[in-house]
């Protein structure tokens, strides 16, 4: 019995990694799927023989769809973790140089996961719980910048522009639909997206555009 026992217990680690093993090919078998095919078109039993697994595997693994979407949003990290973002920006007093950064960290994300941002909007037109990830995610973005702008001091910001309009504009600039016309459309590379960014939110936003 002994024997059997601790033999149980040496498995166990085998069985966990495998089970890994198979919930992230199950994963990264929908992410293909969902981004291929769109997320309504896409069923349980596509992703389960993408993953060469069963359906109820899939089930298992992650319930259903939505399931899915949620862990592949959890993985990629779609929501930036305001308080670390806004120690990053600390360390670049210059306005110009925050919005710079700022549209850094998009630029990252978006050529990262923009796949799943998209597919987390489309998914969210059917799904409530879906719709919600997105637009929370959207608020924590507003609610960083409004932060930033808010610590800028009087006479930052260009004549007439309050900061409620400011996070207006650099949402209007910096989403995941200019960028994916100007990469995919338009053939620009991420870094002329980035550098084209951080110029037009200085001419946008800032009395001085170009000031250090």
């Amino acid at each position: 019995m002994e024997e059997r026992s601790e033999a149980r217990s040496y498995d166990s680690p085998r069985r966990l990694a495998q089970a890994n093993r198979t919930r992230a090919e199950i994963a990264d078998a929908a992410r293909r799927l969902f981004v291929s095919q769109g997320w309504a078109a896409t069923t349980v039993r596509d992703v389960a023989r993408e993953a060469g697994v069963s359906v109820p595997t899939v089930y298992a693994a992650y319930q259903n769809k939505t399931g899915l979407v949620w862990a592949l949003a959890d993985a990629a990290d779609l929501s930036a973790d305001p308080p670390r973002m806004l120690a990053e920006l600390d360390r670049e007093p210059a306005p110009a140089r925050q919005l710079a950064a700022m549209a850094a960290y998009d630029r990252r994300l978006f050529e990262r996961a923009g796949d799943l941002i998209l597919l987390v909007r489309e998914a969210g037109r059917t799904e409530p719980d879906l719709d919600g990830v997105y637009r929370q995610a959207r608020r924590e973005a507003d609610g960083i910048r409004r932060q930033v702008f808010s610590s800028w001091p009087g006479g930052v910001l260009r004549q007439g522009l309050d900061i409620p309009g400011a996070v207006d504009s650099y949402a209007a600039l910096c989403n995941i639909d200019v960028y994916t016309t100007l990469t995919v459309e338009r053939a620009w590379t991420p870094d002329r997206v980035e550098q084209w960014w951080g110029e037009a939110l200085s001419r946008e936003l800032l009395t001085r555009p170009d000031s250090p």
